[in-house]
Parts: structure tokens; sequence; C-alpha cells
């Protein structure tokens, strides 16, 4: 069971400070266009923590599968790209994953799978956003 908790960081503000089940923190919210200073924001967009969240679950269960298949992966950089309606709430309608692996002779078709397995079967973030929004994948291997 996941316990999370946000903290509003006061009136004159859009910030949020979150807590995850750990303990560790993220700044998260948003900042005001009308604000001189607002290109000076440094806290993550909560829709941006989605598509983060999503690439975290799936490339944990990608190392883990390809691990488990004796793959030497060596370095993992997924990219996400999420189109979201244009009304509120701005759901996102479309996501694509784009997976870029590095590894000793990776074999193709454990990579594929790994990614399949991951996006259908274990990766919880993937499961509750399914039917709502497109997921969509491309990789490569280096």
């Amino acid at each position: 069971m996941s316990n999370v908790a946000l903290k509003w960081t006061g009136e004159d503000s859009q910030l949020f400070i979150g807590r995850d089940s750990f303990g560790h923190v993220v700044l998260s919210g948003s900042w005001p266009k009308d604000d001189p200073n607002w290109q000076e924001w440094k806290a993550l967009k909560p829709s941006d923590l989605l598509l983060l969240s999503l690439a975290s679950c799936s490339g944990y269960d990608v190392v883990m599968i390809l691990g488990r298949q004796r793959q030497k992966l060596t370095n993992l950089y997924i990219n996400v790209e999420g189109k979201q309606a244009s009304e509120p709430p701005y759901q996102f309608t479309d996501i694509h994953m784009h997976y870029i692996l590095e590894g000793e002779d990776l074999d193709e078709s454990k990579v594929a799978r790994a990614i399949q397995l991951s996006e259908e079967r274990y990766c919880s973030v993937a499961a509750t956003i399914r039917g709502v929004a497109k997921i969509t994948h491309s990789y490569e291997i280096k």
C-alpha cells in the first residue's frame, strides 16, 4: 500500500511539496505566467510527473526482465511524449514511449518482449493510464 502526502507551500504560490512512501520529496505545481520570474520556476508540472512515473515504472520492469533473461543492459533512456486534450481537464489522449537501450549483444526479441510485458502486464502506472490514454512505444538498440 502506498501512502503519499502533499503540502501547499503558501498562499502566494502555486507550488506543492510532495512526499512519497519512503519520505523522498519533490517540488511540483505551477507558476503564474504573469509573474516576471516565472522562467526561474524550478518545480515539475503534475502532468509531467505522471509521464515520469510511467517511464520510471516501465524502465524498472524492463531492467529487471532483461536481467532475468541474462541480457547485459548497460544503459536505458526513455523519452515520453504525451498529447493532451485541448479542453479541461486536459487529460492525456496519446502517450508514446521511445526506449533507447545499450548493452552487450542484446537480443532484439528479448528487448521487445520485455517492453511488451512491462506495458501490458507489470507496470501499474501503464495499467492505470491505459483506460484513458492510448500508450504506444518504439525502441532502438545501440
